[in-house]
């Protein structure tokens, strides 16, 4: 975990001609070393770094945490969810994860919950739309949309800001 005193303190760097100690020192490789070349982009890097490096290290050190999840492997799945609020609370203020026990919804409990969120999404709903309400993995969602528009309850269409996929209940 890095801190962001002993960034400020490397950032001081230089003052002897050495830019970029801080940019290193959180994992910006290839821009610390730039920086440290160039004396910090010729001072202007250097000086606007000043105000950025609470989120270079923050950016840093919840990077890490991420990759520890992963080598950890933490089970997120059917019986065990983790909700991304609580999850991106954890991680930022570095707080244990909390694990819920959620107990899988039946077929007609899934679709009541896709109904109702895309009755408040008027109408339209994305498959991550449909596990943020329901709790439900992606594949589970995404079949049962897809069951859906099989059956001619939802017709299929991309968003035309994002392109993303998303189903239309006509009805609704």
């Amino acid at each position: 975990m890095k801190n962001v005193g002993v960034s400020y303190l490397l950032w001081a760097g230089i003052l002897v001609g050495l830019g970029g100690l801080h940019r290193l020192y959180n994992g910006k490789i290839l821009s610390g070393l730039l920086w440290l070349f160039t004396g910090g982009l010729f001072g202007i890097g250097q000086l606007i770094d000043l105000f950025f490096i609470p989120d270079m290290v923050e950016e840093h050190n919840l990077k890490f945490r991420l990759e520890e999840l992963q080598r950890n492997k933490l089970p997120i799945g059917n019986s065990i969810s983790l909700k991304m609020q609580g999850l991106m609370g954890s991680l930022l203020n570095s707080k244990p994860l909390k694990q819920e026990t959620q107990v899988p919804l039946n077929r007609e409990q899934l679709r009541m919950r896709l109904l109702k969120a895309a009755q408040a999404k008027r109408g339209q709903l994305s498959v991550t739309q449909g596990v943020m309400a329901t709790g439900a993995p992606f594949k589970k969602v995404e079949a049962e949309l897809k069951d859906m528009l099989k059956a001619g309850y939802v017709s299929i269409d991309n968003d035309p800001e994002t392109g993303v996929v998303v189903y239309v209940f006509k009805e609704l």
